[in-house]
């Protein structure tokens, strides 16, 4: 029996592609601190939705939640310690406004960083930060002083930008495997669902996998669950503003993300240039938001990325497929159009 070479490059194929974005726990926690993990966004070559939205051509991962407090105090602790010119510690990360509870101690050569709500998203959060952080991770997470290897080259090159108008100019690398989503690759995760319309796909309206309004339900208490299906933490109606990731356990997106509505509103790499002036898009809705900013239809605006630094504003990771990866998989799709050509011609030799 001659070996199926076809159906084996399609395995292969499927397998290279499944390896360069498997679901990953980065930080590998510990216990009660929600680790960095990702959920699989397959069904590649989608239809966009009606606002243009959502096609994305390849399959990626994102974040199942928000980044953490916790998570983001891993970073500072890893390479703030010393100085930090980057400016990755916002002290109203401690004392402002509805606060994810970092907090630093020390001076400078000894500062230390610790969280007081580990599970609650990182917030006051500018598009630098963000940028900076996968950076690191894309680097190994190393220990270091900020700077090349740790948070100025990796999945964008920064070269210690901090301001508006120079954050604005930086895009993604070719080589990024951890950056931030673009709108596309958010927006898709967020309402885009494979199986509605008999399996042929299309989108919710909201990114609870409904059409209708999330509700707004608080939990019963601070750190607990909320247990009611399609709702969300907006409109004010927590009493500490900020709720822990994945607090809405019976309220997933359509591929397993929680809180792409509500909570905080999240960076993308997505340049967009606005009257006022150039910045990246911030998706999607807050807990200072009303309902109607949840829908997919919801306009989504440029902000600075370098003086956005809000109660509001935080992000979720993406983890895109490796260059080489990619070209594999072109390769293995070349070599299994002409294997079947040349099975095609003997059969129709015979």
């Amino acid at each position: 029996m001659r070996p199926n070479f076809a159906a084996f490059l399609a395995a292969l194929a499927a397998a290279l592609l499944a390896a360069s974005v498997a679901s990953a726990d980065v930080f590998n926690m510990q216990g009660g601190q929600t680790s960095l993990t990702f959920v699989t966004v397959g069904n590649a070559g989608n239809a966009p939705d009606t606002t243009g939205l959502g096609s994305v051509g390849y399959t990626y991962s994102i974040g199942k939640y928000d980044v953490t407090a916790a998570q983001y105090t891993a970073f500072l602790n890893a390479v703030a310690t010393t100085s930090d010119p980057d400016g990755l510690y916002n002290a109203n990360m401690a004392t402002g406004y509805a606060a994810c509870g970092i907090s630093q101690a020390g001076g400078p050569g000894s500062y230390t960083y610790s969280a007081a709500n580990g599970n609650f998203p990182v917030n006051y959060i500018n598009w630098g930060d963000a940028a900076r952080f996968c950076n690191w991770l894309q680097n190994g997470q190393p220990t270091g002083p900020e700077g090349n290897g740790t948070t100025e080259t990796g999945a964008y090159t920064l070269n210690w930008a901090t301001s508006d108008a120079a954050l604005a100019a930086v895009i993604r690398n070719p080589n990024a495997v951890y950056c931030l989503p673009t709108e596309n690759e958010w927006y898709k995760a967020a309402y885009y669902d494979p199986t509605l319309n008999s399996g042929a796909g299309g989108y919710w309206a909201y990114p609870t996998k409904s059409n209708t309004a999330p509700s707004a339900v608080a939990p019963a208490t601070p750190g607990g669950t909320v247990l009611s299906s399609n709702s969300a933490n907006y409109d004010f109606v927590a009493s500490t503003n900020l709720t822990a990731v994945g607090t809405y356990v019976n309220s997933p997106g359509p591929y397993g993300t929680f809180d792409q509505g509500g909570l905080l509103f999240q960076w993308t790499d997505t340049p967009f240039t606005e009257p006022w002036g150039a910045g990246f898009d911030l998706a999607n809705s807050s807990f200072e938001s009303a309902s109607s900013e949840l829908k997919s239809s919801n306009t989504i605006y440029s902000w600075s990325p370098g003086s956005s630094q809000y109660e509001f504003t935080g992000f979720r990771v993406a983890e895109t497929p490796e260059p080489s990866t990619v070209c594999l998989l072109v390769t293995g799709a070349g070599v299994l159009l002409a294997m079947t050509r040349w099975r095609n011609r003997r059969q129709m030799g015979r």
